[in-house]
């Protein structure tokens, strides 16, 4: 990845169009579920009543995948991904990677240990990706212990 310019904090990465594509193919699979079991006449109350609940249980699982974000501010960087949240001061991330073929960016820790962000993902807006891949290097770079680091 090249220089990128560094952002002003706060800001946030989200991969916005696989989001809007989730929540609103949710939206309408809970809709459409939830239309054809009310007006279904053979179905009973009980039976109606798992058709909604299956298709708010479709819902519930796409409003999970569409979660991930990276927020940086002035003191680190909190990596929201599917089930789990994470808080990381500048310090400890050593490099921001996204490689050829990776579906999402890589943050190495002081640690030892790689911390996927699922918030910056290419699936379908790879230069947006890049662009937000390139902006989070620049600012561990400048404010971590990344390799340019003062």
């Amino acid at each position: 990845m090249s220089e990128a310019p560094t952002p002003a904090l706060p800001v946030t990465f989200r991969p916005g169009r696989t989001r809007a594509v989730l929540l609103t193919v949710g939206t309408v699979m809970f809709v459409v579920i939830t239309a054809v079991a009310l007006m279904l006449e053979k179905l009973g109350p009980g039976e109606r009543a798992s058709f909604v609940f299956t298709a708010a249980l479709f819902l519930g699982i796409l409003v999970l995948l569409s979660r991930p974000k990276v927020v940086a501010d002035d003191d680190g960087v909190t990596v929201v991904n599917i089930t789990r949240t994470r808080r990381l001061a500048w310090a400890e991330i050593l490099r921001v990677n996204l490689r050829p073929g990776d579906a999402w960016v890589f943050l190495d820790l002081s640690d030892g240990t790689s911390l996927p962000a699922l918030g910056i993902q290419p699936g379908i807006a790879r230069e947006q990706a890049i662009r937000d891949a390139r902006a989070l290097r620049a600012l561990a770079e400048t404010r971590g212990t990344g390799p340019e680091a003062s």
